[in-house]
């Protein structure tokens, strides 16, 4: 047998890939028996991360993928919701070296504006959506509903409800995002079925941490921190974790005005939730094998057949200040520092960051670090790569 490529030395095994795919796992295998051995020896291999709340597909909230993915491990990228069934063909369209997969909005028109999506009850198109998910069942994997009172203005939790039907017709679980009431939050709770997921399940507006929260909890909703600008907060998750209420997966809610803080990206994320009290193992769970089986996908885990898709990280032991969105402050007692991302068994490439929307709103010092952040890289970028001792005569004149 001979592989593409072997991860050697890491923790917790050797990990060899073939045809894009794991191949085969364990301790010392040979090295002898790959096109291309990776020494990590010191370092913690895991499954691609999947990030269950992103932000990628066109409008006012979306991302480029790739240009994050290569330095944070996230390999699988669920868009949640920013496009709806008329805005759909412009993800679809675009081309990423990372797996994005989505969430449809239930209202049509999705995230092409800021807020107010579902307002206007026409665009929550039952049948439209139903038609739509059953076309793209290799891409659609849910349905995203934003709960909140900017969002369906007078209509309360009606676009739930549709949204739950479009979920129950198609079999394909439903994922809400809790905000500012009314509705208030225990609505949106109750009406949740097992399986579906709360989204910003510790948000400080919200707040959701009374009797409904734990009789969703109990029956199977399964909680998600979609961190985002404003959908997190440590207070409410540390009440969570004394009732009991643990997150069942941890997302950013990565998009425009997250990406450049509070979120940042999913490793920090991890971090916070680490600051909270959780356990490394657990918080790895809740960003691999627990987001792809809230949604059916392959992958998140290391088993031979399993999609080659893996990130190879430094784990850092420190004392790490992190925030939440409000700013609140806990120390995080380590971090993991991304080495290596690896999508079917291919390493992603470095991709340099697209600069900021115009429209979205940062402060000073977040223009300011990216103003030094350009500086640094064009700086890194103006110097030869190696001096003239690190070269050699590529084409040797002929000596008489």
């Amino acid at each position: 047998m001979t592989w593409d490529l072997l991860l050697a030395g890491g923790e917790p095994f050797d990990v060899a890939v073939e045809g894009g795919r794991i191949a085969a796992t364990g301790k010392g295998l040979p090295r002898t028996g790959a096109r291309v051995v990776e020494d990590v020896g010191g370092l913690l291999v895991t499954p691609g991360l999947i990030d269950l709340h992103t932000h990628v597909g066109p409008g006012y909230w979306g991302i480029a993928p790739d240009p994050i993915a290569w330095h944070t491990g996230v390999t699988t990228w669920v868009d949640a919701g920013t496009a709806g069934a008329f805005t759909l063909d412009g993800l679809l369209r675009r081309s990423f070296d990372v797996r994005v997969v989505g969430l449809l909005n239930i209202s049509a028109v999705g995230l092409s504006g800021r807020t107010g999506e579902s307002r206007d009850l026409g665009n929550c198109d039952v049948a439209l959506a139903i038609d739509t998910v059953q076309a793209h069942r290799d891409r659609i994997f849910g349905i995203k509903v934003r709960i909140d009172r900017e969002t369906v203005g007078d209509n309360g939790v009606e676009p739930l409800r549709r949204a739950i039907a479009v979920g129950e017709a198609c079999g394909v679980p439903v994922m809400a995002h809790v905000g500012s009431a009314p509705p208030a939050v225990d609505e949106v709770l109750d009406l949740l079925r097992p399986g579906d997921i709360v989204t910003h399940c510790a948000s400080g507006i919200a707040s959701p941490v009374g009797p409904a929260a734990v009789r969703a909890g109990a029956r199977g909703v399964l909680f998600d921190l979609g961190h985002g600008s404003g959908g997190f907060a440590f207070d409410v998750l540390e009440r969570q974790l004394d009732l009991g209420l643990r997150p069942h997966t941890i997302s950013t809610d990565l998009h425009a005005r997250s990406v450049y803080g509070p979120a940042f990206d999913l490793p920090t994320t991890m971090a916070k939730v680490l600051a909270a009290g959780l356990p490394l193992a657990e918080v790895i769970e809740a960003v691999t094998v627990r987001p792809a089986a809230a949604l059916g996908l392959d992958g998140g885990t290391l088993d031979v057949g399993a999609p080659a898709d893996l990130a190879v990280f430094a784990v850092e032991p420190g004392a790490f200040e992190v925030a939440d969105a409000h700013l609140q402050v806990r120390t995080a007692p380590l971090r993991l520092v991304n080495v290596a991302t690896y999508r079917k068994g291919q390493k992603l490439t470095p991709r340099l960051p697209e600069p900021p929307a115009p429209w979205i709103p940062l402060t000073g010092a977040q223009r300011a670090a990216l103003s030094r952040r350009e500086r640094d890289l064009r700086a890194l970028l103006s110097q030869p790569l190696v001096g003239p001792d690190g070269l050699a005569d590529q084409f040797p004149r002929e000596t008489k």
